[in-house]
């Protein structure tokens, strides 16, 4: 079976959970990784079995060998290492946000255009998880009738200074990190874009970042709102509405890869307890991209959608700080 080479761009801890999960995919092969530390680097390598370590993201991508890059690197970083995967003749799946503002989504899908035959694509990989299928299958078959409302809450608690969440140079803060999976779901879900926005945020004094934000979406048909949070208790949950029924996702971000997903369906006063199939996100996502590589088709996800994204995250900051409508 034809597969895509890949390297990873980085030793952050999200790597433990990207390369398990495209080691499980049969479109997969990962053949380098590359740090600023040489000692990651090789130790990385010899953890997952990865027969190439550079102690530079250049060397990598001058590695002949690999077809495309996966881009797990802070936030500022997003756009600068895209671009240099593109000239280098790479693919690209890049994690999320797509970069630091608008401007620099518009920039990628600029520098995609000179780059037809490669593909690029914002890694928001719960959207490839069975459970967010179903959710979506039930919204859109009238399982909960009109649809009327999308709520989601994220939390978790990190005030270490060193932490890149922490750090308001590396596009650090609750909006960005978490946030934008708020947003997102909201648009997955009415299969939209909203009308207006709101914002309310709560910055740390000393990290100048938001660690408390509170959004909600305007659409045509309803309402999408998010609360998230970066000191507060570790909590993820998603709640949609409609005229007659709710969906509750139980993990609806970090779903486990080995074990089954649960959501709840009430409708006409009746509850419901189903089971999503046990899958990684991470695999469901690299088997889609992978194969929208080799079978040359258009990604799953559009880079357009992730500047839309990238609007609203800017219209969200923007709203904060008039305390207005966006």
């Amino acid at each position: 079976m034809a597969t895509v080479h890949w390297g990873i761009l980085s030793t952050a801890k999200i790597i433990h959970k990207i390369i398990p999960g495209f080691q499980r995919s049969a479109f997969a092969d990962i053949v380098a990784i590359a740090s600023r530390s040489e000692t990651k680097a090789h130790d990385a390598a010899e953890t997952y079995g990865i027969p190439r370590a550079y102690h530079t993201y250049e060397d990598l991508l001058a590695d002949p060998g690999v077809d495309a890059v996966y881009i797990p690197l802070p936030n500022h970083l997003h756009l600068p290492w895209s671009l240099k995967a593109l000239n280098a003749g790479k693919h690209v799946l890049c994690e999320k946000p797509l970069g630091m503002d608008a401007a620099e989504a518009e920039t990628l899908i600029a520098a995609a255009k000179k780059h037809p035959d490669l593909k690029v694509m914002e890694a928001f990989m719960y959207r490839f998880h069975p459970q967010w299928l179903m959710a979506r299958d039930w919204v859109r078959e009238g399982a909960i009738g009109e649809l009327r409302s999308v709520h989601t809450f994220i939390g978790y608690f990190k005030d270490d200074p060193e932490n890149i969440r922490n750090i308001a140079a590396f596009g650090g803060g609750g909006l960005m990190d978490i946030g934008c999976y708020g947003i997102s779901i909201a648009r997955f879900i009415f299969n939209s874009e909203p009308t207006r926005v709101f914002s309310a945020m709560e910055t740390d004094p000393v990290f100048d970042v938001d660690r408390l934000t509170a959004g909600v979406l305007q659409f045509e048909n309803g309402l999408g709102t998010f609360t998230v949070g970066t000191q507060q208790v570790r909590f993820q949950r998603v709640q949609i509405l409609g005229s007659n029924g709710r969906i509750e996702l139980e993990i609806p971000v970090n779903a486990p890869p080995d074990e089954p997903c649960r959501l709840m369906l009430q409708r006409e006063g009746d509850t419901e307890i189903h089971t999503a199939p046990i899958s990684d996100q991470y695999t469901d996502q690299c088997d889609a991209f992978c194969r929208a590589v080799l079978e040359n088709r258009a990604v799953p996800t559009p880079l357009e959608d992730a500047l839309a994204n990238m609007v609203i995250i800017d219209r969200m900051k923007a709203s904060a700080r008039s305390g207005a409508w966006a």
